[in-house]
This record gives structure tokens, sequence and C-alpha cells, in this order.
């Protein structure tokens, strides 16, 4: 099997929401670095709602991995960094790709609109961050506890 086959069979609507997201915070802080007085306040909002759906995520895959630990060995960094064996290279590219490219474009685009509601957009990575951890969380291989 692929990983291309892997990425649509195992978690891969979590894989395409967070290309999705990423996308679509992209073209707003472009849009809301472009034109601050009109579009500041709605971007702003639609960051902190990202922001806010992305701890929940987050919490919840941590009480999942948390769950999961009673019988194999899951480490904090292969749960959300899906590091090792934990995810296909596919998955993996993917997901750590999607908080990268949140990263770069908030503090890219909040280094340019300083103080204003653009900076809201430091907040969203929380997102990439939560669904990469609630796929390694629901989907993660990780070795037996011992």
């Amino acid at each position: 099997m692929s990983d291309v086959a892997d990425v649509d069979e195992v978690g891969g609507g979590i894989v395409r929401t967070s290309i999705a997201t990423t996308a679509a915070f992209g073209v707003a802080a472009l849009a809301a670095t472009a034109f601050p007085d009109q579009l500041g306040v709605p971007v702003a909002a639609f960051d902190v709602a990202l922001f806010v759906v992305g701890t929940v995520v987050f919490v919840l895959a941590l009480l999942k991995g948390l769950d999961r630990s009673r019988t194999e060995q899951v480490e904090i960094a292969s749960l959300f960094f899906l590091t090792g064996a934990t995810a296909p290279r596919a998955v993996r590219l993917q997901l750590l790709g999607c908080v990268a490219v949140q990263v770069v474009v908030a503090i890219a685009t909040s280094s340019i609109r300083l103080y204003t509601e653009v900076a809201f957009g430091v907040l969203v990575p929380m997102l990439g961050l939560g669904l990469a951890g609630r796929w390694g969380a629901l989907h993660g291989s990780f070795p037996k506890r011992t």
C-alpha cells in the first residue's frame, strides 16, 4: 500500500480538514493584510475561532492519547509531531506541512501589520497541531507497553 493510499484510507478526513483550513487561513490572512480596515475584525474573529477549535481538538487528542497509553507507549512527540513510525510519511508531511505553513503565514502577516487585528493569526497554528495530534491519537502506530 502506498503512502498516498494511506492518506485517503486512514484519517483522510483529518488531513483534508487540515489542508482546507490552512488554505482558508492563508487566504484570509493575506486579504486582511491587504485590507486591514475592512477585513481586520472579521479575520481576527475567524482566527480566534480556528484557535478555539484547535484547542478543543488538541485536548481531545491528548485525552485519547492518554487512553491509548494504558496499553501502548505513547509519547507526546509521537502523538503530536508524528515522529518515528507513528504515521506514514505522506500523512506526516501533509499534517506537519500545514502546521509549518500556518506558522509562516501567521508570522509574515503579523509582522507586516503589527499591533492590528491581523496579529491574531499567530493563534491559528494551534489548529494544525491539534489536527496532527488527533490523527496520531486515532490512527497512529505506537509500540505495545511492556
